[in-house]
């Protein structure tokens, strides 16, 4: 399987990016001291999982200048995964003054889809641009991220936020929850490619998100009570995990983010399992579970 190759610049720790982890200038003296060593692809074989399991999983995973995956370049429909993403496309026109964390956004009837933790109790009222995010990052509230993307000026500005990272291939076509639907290549994404992205917004140092975005972000993504049996339950204890989740109901149950040991560099991860429709929700997260304590073992860590 191709592995994932981010420039090894991608693997330099911004300190501003984990201002919420009390290690934090370990880790970055830790990541700055492999500034020097070239990318090493290793192996990542995660067909046992497979065939144990059924289904179809992709896994790329990337830590202070070695990288692995299985699946890398194969494209996953993502799911609510893409709603980190929106997240930090929100924060980019916040920095560029074309938003505000503190506009009044009108919640309407109309507004409402399944999954609406937070903007059901807000129908007709309003919510900040910036309790959106937060409701859209920690517990996946559907008409939020419609909300969002709406805001930002539709489909076509969250696809160019893509393009403006210089991630090429990931596919925007669709709002919730119609984007969950398999439909050929629309709304999905490689392994590779997500841990790139990931790589360029919140371990660059030159990532376009300034300190206080990055902090935000990162502590919707550590805050978040989803997934606990996912890249959670795949890490030794007292590690932290950020991380976004998505769910197909119909099969496709995925996890990205950072791993953040208690010393050392962070390690970046996606993965995207699309299980067979016959297997229980504990039984798809157990694989994510078990896929990130593989792709853990062959950095070294365990």
């Amino acid at each position: 399987m191709t592995a994932v190759r981010p420039d090894r610049r991608t693997l330099l720790l911004g300190a501003g990016s984990l201002g919420l982890v009390a290690a934090c200038s370990r880790e970055v003296a830790a990541v700055e001291a492999e500034v020097e060593t070239p990318s090493q692809a290793l192996d990542l074989d995660l067909s046992e999982l497979e065939e144990r399991h059924g289904g179809r999983l992709g896994v790329a995973v990337a830590s202070a200048g070695v990288d692995a995956a299985w699946r890398g370049d194969e494209r996953f429909v993502y799911c609510s995964t893409f709603k980190m993403y929106l997240a930090a496309a929100t924060l980019l026109r916040v920095q560029a003054g074309q938003e505000r964390l503190d506009r009044a956004v009108p919640v309407v009837r109309a507004d409402m889809i399944n999954h609406a933790p937070v903007t059901e109790k807000a129908v007709g009222g309003s919510l900040t641009v910036e309790q959106l995010m937060k409701a859209t990052v920690e517990v996946s509230d559907n008409p939020a991220a419609n909300i969002l993307i709406r805001e930002m000026g539709g489909l076509d500005a969250l696809r160019a936020f893509y393009r403006g990272i210089g991630d090429d291939s990931t596919r925007v076509d669709r709002l919730e929850p119609e984007m969950n639907r398999q439909d050929g290549d629309k709304d999905t994404i490689t392994p590779v490619q997500s841990v790139r992205n990931i790589s360029r917004l919140l371990v660059a140092p030159d990532t376009p998100l300034t300190p206080p975005s990055k902090a935000l972000l990162m502590r919707w993504m550590t805050d978040t009570p989803t997934g606990a049996g996912r890249i959670k339950a795949g890490v030794p204890a007292g590690w932290t995990v950020a991380h976004k989740t998505g769910s197909g109901g119909y099969g496709p149950v995925n996890d990205i983010g950072l791993i953040l040991p208690p010393s050392g560099a962070p390690v970046v991860i996606a993965v995207y399992f699309h299980a067979t429709s016959a297997s229980t929700d504990a039984q798809r997260e157990a694989v994510i579970a078990d896929a990130t304590r593989l792709a853990l073992k062959a950095l070294g860590h365990g």
